[in-house]
Protein backbone atom coordinates (compact mmCIF):
# COMPACT_ATOMS: atom_id res chain seq x y z
CA UNK A 1 0.00 0.00 0.00
CA UNK A 2 0.94 3.48 -0.83
CA UNK A 3 2.53 5.17 1.87
CA UNK A 4 0.42 8.18 3.20
CA UNK A 5 1.80 11.37 1.83
CA UNK A 6 3.56 9.67 -1.27
CA UNK A 7 0.33 8.70 -2.74
CA UNK A 8 1.74 10.45 -6.11
CA UNK A 9 5.44 9.21 -5.80
CA UNK A 10 6.94 8.82 -9.01
CA UNK A 11 4.28 10.39 -11.09
CA UNK A 12 4.11 13.21 -13.35
CA UNK A 13 0.78 15.67 -13.46
CA UNK A 14 -0.44 18.18 -15.85
CA UNK A 15 -2.83 21.11 -14.66
CA UNK A 16 -4.33 23.71 -16.39
CA UNK A 17 -5.20 27.04 -15.50
CA UNK A 18 -2.67 27.19 -12.93
CA UNK A 19 -1.43 30.44 -13.05
CA UNK A 20 -2.86 32.37 -10.50
CA UNK A 21 -1.29 31.44 -6.67
CA UNK A 22 -4.69 32.17 -5.05
CA UNK A 23 -6.34 29.88 -7.60
CA UNK A 24 -7.66 26.20 -7.88
CA UNK A 25 -4.98 25.29 -10.33
CA UNK A 26 -2.26 26.40 -7.83
CA UNK A 27 -3.31 25.17 -4.96
CA UNK A 28 -3.74 21.17 -7.09
CA UNK A 29 -0.66 22.23 -7.81
CA UNK A 30 1.08 22.79 -4.40
CA UNK A 31 -0.73 19.45 -2.73
CA UNK A 32 0.55 17.13 -5.37
CA UNK A 33 4.25 18.53 -5.55
CA UNK A 34 3.83 17.77 -1.80
CA UNK A 35 2.54 14.66 -2.08
CA UNK A 36 5.65 13.12 -4.44
CA UNK A 37 4.76 14.01 -8.01
CA UNK A 38 6.18 15.68 -10.53
CA UNK A 39 4.37 18.95 -11.41
CA UNK A 40 3.82 20.88 -14.43
CA UNK A 41 1.52 24.34 -14.58
CA UNK A 42 -0.03 25.78 -17.48
CA UNK A 43 -1.63 28.94 -18.55
CA UNK A 44 -1.93 31.77 -20.61
CA UNK A 45 -0.80 33.92 -18.25
CA UNK A 46 3.00 33.63 -18.08
CA UNK A 47 4.28 35.83 -15.86
CA UNK A 48 1.84 34.57 -13.28
CA UNK A 49 2.49 31.19 -13.76
CA UNK A 50 6.42 31.45 -14.27
CA UNK A 51 6.20 33.00 -10.66
CA UNK A 52 3.55 30.56 -8.96
CA UNK A 53 5.57 27.64 -10.52
CA UNK A 54 8.75 28.81 -8.89
CA UNK A 55 6.91 28.94 -5.12
CA UNK A 56 6.17 25.21 -5.67
CA UNK A 57 9.32 22.84 -5.12
CA UNK A 58 9.82 21.24 -8.80
CA UNK A 59 7.19 22.41 -10.33
CA UNK A 60 7.53 23.73 -13.97
CA UNK A 61 5.44 25.93 -16.38
CA UNK A 62 4.26 25.97 -19.61
CA UNK A 63 2.79 28.30 -21.92
CA UNK A 64 -1.02 26.35 -22.76
CA UNK A 65 -4.02 27.76 -24.84
CA UNK A 66 -6.09 25.27 -24.13
CA UNK A 67 -8.51 25.86 -27.07
CA UNK A 68 -5.54 25.83 -29.16
CA UNK A 69 -5.18 22.04 -30.66
CA UNK A 70 -1.39 22.49 -31.99
CA UNK A 71 -0.42 24.24 -28.31
CA UNK A 72 -2.58 20.89 -26.31
CA UNK A 73 -0.36 18.31 -28.81
CA UNK A 74 2.92 20.31 -28.41
CA UNK A 75 3.26 20.40 -24.63
CA UNK A 76 1.65 16.81 -24.10
CA UNK A 77 4.63 16.14 -26.39
CA UNK A 78 6.81 17.93 -24.40
CA UNK A 79 6.34 16.50 -20.87
CA UNK A 80 6.19 13.22 -22.66
CA UNK A 81 9.83 13.20 -23.85
CA UNK A 82 11.07 15.05 -20.86
CA UNK A 83 9.78 13.15 -18.18
CA UNK A 84 8.88 10.02 -20.07
CA UNK A 85 5.14 9.65 -19.11
CA UNK A 86 2.06 11.65 -18.25
CA UNK A 87 -0.16 9.88 -15.28
CA UNK A 88 -2.26 12.64 -14.35
CA UNK A 89 -4.04 15.32 -16.16
CA UNK A 90 -6.28 18.12 -14.48
CA UNK A 91 -8.52 20.48 -17.07
CA UNK A 92 -8.79 22.74 -14.32
CA UNK A 93 -8.95 26.16 -16.79
CA UNK A 94 -12.30 28.02 -17.23
CA UNK A 95 -14.00 31.16 -17.46
CA UNK A 96 -17.33 32.39 -16.66
CA UNK A 97 -18.88 35.06 -18.30
CA UNK A 98 -22.35 35.66 -16.87
CA UNK A 99 -25.45 37.37 -17.63
CA UNK A 100 -29.04 36.85 -18.45
CA UNK A 101 -29.76 35.00 -21.40
CA UNK A 102 -31.51 38.17 -23.82
CA UNK A 103 -28.30 39.53 -23.00
CA UNK A 104 -25.83 37.41 -24.00
CA UNK A 105 -23.51 38.09 -26.93
CA UNK A 106 -21.74 35.47 -29.40
CA UNK A 107 -18.58 36.54 -28.70
CA UNK A 108 -19.14 35.66 -24.74
CA UNK A 109 -20.65 32.50 -26.17
CA UNK A 110 -18.31 31.35 -28.70
CA UNK A 111 -15.30 31.67 -25.79
CA UNK A 112 -17.18 30.27 -23.23
CA UNK A 113 -17.34 27.13 -25.34
CA UNK A 114 -13.80 27.38 -26.58
CA UNK A 115 -12.06 27.42 -23.13
CA UNK A 116 -14.70 25.30 -20.99
CA UNK A 117 -16.13 22.91 -23.18
CA UNK A 118 -13.38 22.19 -26.57
CA UNK A 119 -10.34 22.93 -24.02
CA UNK A 120 -11.83 19.93 -21.84
CA UNK A 121 -12.05 18.12 -25.30
CA UNK A 122 -8.72 18.97 -26.35
CA UNK A 123 -7.12 18.11 -22.94
CA UNK A 124 -8.71 14.82 -22.62
CA UNK A 125 -7.66 13.53 -26.12
CA UNK A 126 -4.42 14.69 -26.11
CA UNK A 127 -3.82 13.25 -21.98
CA UNK A 128 -5.85 9.65 -22.94
CA UNK A 129 -3.28 9.23 -26.56
CA UNK A 130 -0.54 9.75 -24.04
CA UNK A 131 -1.48 7.69 -21.31
CA UNK A 132 -2.61 4.82 -23.97
CA UNK A 133 0.75 4.83 -25.57
CA UNK A 134 2.80 4.63 -22.98
CA UNK A 135 0.36 1.73 -21.39
CA UNK A 136 0.43 2.72 -17.48
CA UNK A 137 -2.93 3.90 -16.89
CA UNK A 138 -3.45 7.47 -16.06
CA UNK A 139 -6.40 9.83 -14.20
CA UNK A 140 -8.02 12.46 -15.95
CA UNK A 141 -9.74 14.93 -13.29
CA UNK A 142 -12.10 17.45 -15.05
CA UNK A 143 -13.47 20.27 -12.97
CA UNK A 144 -16.57 21.22 -13.82
CA UNK A 145 -19.31 23.38 -11.45
CA UNK A 146 -22.40 22.79 -10.03
CA UNK A 147 -23.88 25.01 -12.94
CA UNK A 148 -23.04 21.33 -14.58
CA UNK A 149 -25.54 19.72 -12.13
CA UNK A 150 -29.09 22.49 -12.30
CA UNK A 151 -29.36 25.61 -13.37
CA UNK A 152 -28.25 28.77 -12.12
CA UNK A 153 -29.51 31.90 -13.00
CA UNK A 154 -27.79 34.64 -15.37
CA UNK A 155 -25.56 31.58 -16.71
CA UNK A 156 -26.69 30.07 -20.12
CA UNK A 157 -22.85 29.57 -21.57
CA UNK A 158 -21.19 28.55 -18.49
CA UNK A 159 -23.82 26.22 -17.43
CA UNK A 160 -23.88 24.70 -20.80
CA UNK A 161 -20.04 24.38 -20.89
CA UNK A 162 -20.12 22.66 -17.30
CA UNK A 163 -22.83 20.43 -18.35
CA UNK A 164 -20.89 19.12 -21.84
CA UNK A 165 -18.08 18.62 -19.24
CA UNK A 166 -19.91 16.38 -17.30
CA UNK A 167 -21.36 14.42 -20.03
CA UNK A 168 -17.93 14.01 -21.83
CA UNK A 169 -16.77 12.77 -18.65
CA UNK A 170 -19.21 9.93 -18.38
CA UNK A 171 -18.34 9.18 -22.22
CA UNK A 172 -14.41 9.09 -21.83
CA UNK A 173 -14.53 6.90 -19.01
CA UNK A 174 -16.51 4.46 -20.49
CA UNK A 175 -14.04 4.26 -23.60
CA UNK A 176 -10.62 4.76 -21.43
CA UNK A 177 -11.23 2.35 -18.43
CA UNK A 178 -10.30 -0.60 -20.44
CA UNK A 179 -7.10 1.31 -21.09
CA UNK A 180 -6.84 1.72 -16.67
CA UNK A 181 -7.33 5.38 -17.22
CA UNK A 182 -10.06 6.81 -15.20
CA UNK A 183 -12.15 9.86 -15.64
CA UNK A 184 -14.02 11.38 -13.02
CA UNK A 185 -15.77 15.27 -12.69
CA UNK A 186 -15.37 17.84 -9.99
CA UNK A 187 -18.29 20.33 -9.28
CA UNK A 188 -17.34 22.92 -7.39
CA UNK A 189 -19.73 25.56 -5.39
CA UNK A 190 -18.76 29.08 -4.17
CA UNK A 191 -15.19 29.37 -4.05
CA UNK A 192 -13.05 32.18 -2.92
CA UNK A 193 -10.96 32.80 -5.88
CA UNK A 194 -10.57 35.33 -8.26
CA UNK A 195 -13.53 34.29 -10.62
CA UNK A 196 -15.70 34.77 -7.88
CA UNK A 197 -14.04 38.05 -6.77
CA UNK A 198 -15.09 39.27 -10.49
CA UNK A 199 -18.70 38.86 -9.11
CA UNK A 200 -18.03 41.81 -7.19
CA UNK A 201 -20.52 40.51 -4.81
CA UNK A 202 -20.44 43.13 -1.26
CA UNK A 203 -20.00 41.61 2.08
CA UNK A 204 -23.85 40.81 2.57
CA UNK A 205 -23.97 38.95 -0.81
CA UNK A 206 -20.72 36.82 0.32
CA UNK A 207 -22.44 36.40 4.10
CA UNK A 208 -25.41 35.31 2.42
CA UNK A 209 -23.67 32.90 0.12
CA UNK A 210 -21.83 31.49 2.93
CA UNK A 211 -24.72 31.03 5.26
CA UNK A 212 -26.65 28.98 2.14
CA UNK A 213 -24.44 26.24 2.12
CA UNK A 214 -24.70 23.29 4.93
CA UNK A 215 -21.60 24.02 6.56
CA UNK A 216 -21.68 27.63 6.93
CA UNK A 217 -18.82 28.78 4.98
CA UNK A 218 -17.30 29.52 1.14
CA UNK A 219 -15.48 26.71 -0.23
CA UNK A 220 -11.68 27.20 -0.51
CA UNK A 221 -9.12 26.63 -3.21
CA UNK A 222 -7.82 23.70 -1.08
CA UNK A 223 -11.01 22.13 -0.79
CA UNK A 224 -10.91 21.14 -4.30
CA UNK A 225 -7.45 20.16 -4.39
CA UNK A 226 -8.31 17.83 -2.04
CA UNK A 227 -10.30 15.97 -4.01
CA UNK A 228 -8.18 16.25 -7.68
CA UNK A 229 -5.48 14.76 -5.27
CA UNK A 230 -7.82 11.41 -4.00
CA UNK A 231 -9.49 11.09 -7.46
CA UNK A 232 -5.85 10.59 -8.82
CA UNK A 233 -4.64 7.99 -6.52
CA UNK A 234 -5.06 4.61 -6.65
CA UNK A 235 -7.13 5.16 -3.62
CA UNK A 236 -9.79 6.11 -6.31
CA UNK A 237 -8.68 3.31 -8.47
CA UNK A 238 -12.77 1.61 -8.91
CA UNK A 239 -14.12 4.86 -9.61
CA UNK A 240 -14.25 6.85 -12.78
CA UNK A 241 -17.24 7.97 -15.04
CA UNK A 242 -18.59 10.04 -11.76
CA UNK A 243 -18.98 13.68 -10.71
CA UNK A 244 -18.17 15.18 -7.34
CA UNK A 245 -20.18 17.57 -6.15
CA UNK A 246 -17.55 19.66 -3.76
CA UNK A 247 -20.17 22.79 -2.53
CA UNK A 248 -20.48 22.55 1.62
CA UNK A 249 -24.34 20.37 0.58
CA UNK A 250 -25.89 23.97 -1.31
CA UNK A 251 -26.67 21.42 -4.10
CA UNK A 252 -29.14 18.87 -3.62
Amino acid sequence: MTEIGNELDGKVALITGAARAKGQGAAEGRLFAARGATVILTDVLDDEGEKTAGQIEGAEYLHLDVSAEDEWDAVVADVVARHGRLDVLVNNAGIARLGRLVNATMEDWNLTMAINQTGVFLGMRAGARAMIEADNGGAIVNISSVAGMEGLFGSTAYGASKWAVRGMTKTAAKELGRNGIRVNSIHPGFIDTDMLAQGNFDDDQMAKMAKSAPVGRIGTPEDIANMALYLSTESAGFITGQEFVVDGGWHG
